[in-house]
């Protein structure tokens, strides 16, 4: 198991899944990543980069007012960036 922390964001890698801590004194959550159907192309080691941007550039791209705002109170954007022709 891996360990890595960085400004309240804990990833904690087991066999098979990923963990973030997110967290401060006021709020506190956990967010599971786990192989899905979506996540056949990447690597164990990727899996939560690749996960949580696709999730977050399908939950923004359905243009949903009541997502945004929340995203906005939350001080939350996300845009998805060009793939580096590299890693293709």
């Amino acid at each position: 198991m891996t360990l890595e922390t960085n400004h309240g964001v804990n990833v904690v890698t087991g066999e098979g899944n990923t963990r973030v801590l997110l967290g401060c004194t006021h709020q506190r959550g956990l967010v599971y990543m786990v192989p899905a159907e979506k996540s056949w192309v990447c690597t164990e080691e990727m899996l939560p980069g690749h996960a949580l941007a696709g999730f977050l550039g399908e939950l923004t791209a359905r243009g949903d007012p009541d997502v945004e705002e929340m995203m906005q109170r939350w001080g939350i954007y996300f845009r998805q960036m060009p793939l580096d022709e590299s890693q293709g």
